[in-house]
């Protein structure tokens, strides 16, 4: 498994995003998906304090028992309350709670999950650099934030810095690129870190024009959490587009799958692909998605198709 880095930490070129466990998957599948993860080389597990409503650090943590020193944990707070997710009272009481749910005595990558108006980003940033200097923390970032916020925080001195940033990135969305995060990332030299790789599952080759699985995320029915999830991307615009990555990935010997990690990692900002999973399965095709190394022209081929 390739590495690259992100602050001072050294992270595997795909990470184990563990938003399913507590919520789709219970705690023996969580093993299954984290033994495969650690044999695959995935070194980064990313969580957060909602995931799970809290169950998805316990799950983490129980499933890597005495193996917690051989990875690197990524956790979240800040989600899931309409203000005052960065202010320092309220992320003092998270990482407490999120550390003895993980059992660990500090979370390797901690980010801001969102960004939060109501908060002087100096204060947040104050309290995590607090929380590194103890060392609960060993590096901060954030999640969801503009070119213009990273920018913001970028100024504030206070001991420790963002060096990272994770935004939704795939073939399919392309906003951080045209609205200037990727290049303030390396301006600023922060690591970019992609969530939803795979678009809902529209980048892993199980759908496709006129077959689309039933009972499958994007097909699900009325009383499912996801109902509705594919009317916005199963359109026939989106579809035609993965018809034609196929295409691509095919006529030189890979999978559309290989070819969405493979893309992502190619930009020089991206540090680590964070994609869930819920079966052993899937972290082997995920881990082996990342080995394709597209050349400039091939890069080229895929914005043509994608319209990037």
């Amino acid at each position: 498994m390739k590495t690259n880095t992100i602050g001072s930490l050294s992270v595997s070129a795909v990470g184990l995003g563990c938003n399913n466990f507590g919520w789709h998957i219970d705690q023996a599948q969580t093993q299954k998906v984290v033994d495969a993860a650690l044999d695959a080389g995935i070194t980064l597990f990313d969580t957060a304090d909602v995931y799970g409503e809290g169950e998805s650090e316990t799950m983490l943590g129980k499933a890597l028992g005495d193996r917690r020193d051989q990875i690197l944990i990524a956790s979240k707070a800040g989600m899931g309350i309409d203000e005052g997710g960065g202010a320092p009272a309220y992320l003092r009481e998270q990482i407490e709670g999120s550390l003895k749910r993980l059992g660990t005595d500090r979370i390797d990558l901690y980010y801001l999950h969102q960004p939060d108006p109501s908060t002087p980003i100096a204060d947040t940033l104050g309290l995590l650099s607090e929380l590194v200097a103890a060392g609960k923390v060993r590096e901060i970032a954030c999640s969801n934030f503009s070119a213009a916020q990273l920018a913001e925080a970028e100024k504030v001195d206070s001991g420790s810095r963002f060096v990272a940033v994770q935004n939704e990135y795939s073939l399919l969305h392309r906003a951080p690129e045209k609205e200037g995060v990727l290049a303030a990332c390396q301006e600023l030299d922060i690591a970019f870190v992609p969530y939803f790789p795979l678009k809902s599952g529209l980048l892993t080759g199980k759908y496709r024009k006129g077959k689309v699985p039933e009972g499958s995320r994007l097909n699900a029915g009325k009383d499912s959490k996801f109902a509705g999830m594919g009317d916005s991307l199963l359109t026939d615009e989106n579809l035609d587009i993965v018809e034609k990555l196929i295409a691509f990935a095919e006529e030189r010997d890979h999978t559309i799958l290989e070819l969405a990690f493979s893309w992502l990692l190619a930009h020089p900002a991206v540090a680590s692909v964070i994609a869930g999973a819920t079966k052993p399965e899937q972290i082997h095709g995920n881990a082996k998605a990342a080995s394709w190394e597209l050349t400039d022209e091939e890069r080229r081929a895929v914005d043509a198709i994608t319209g990037g």
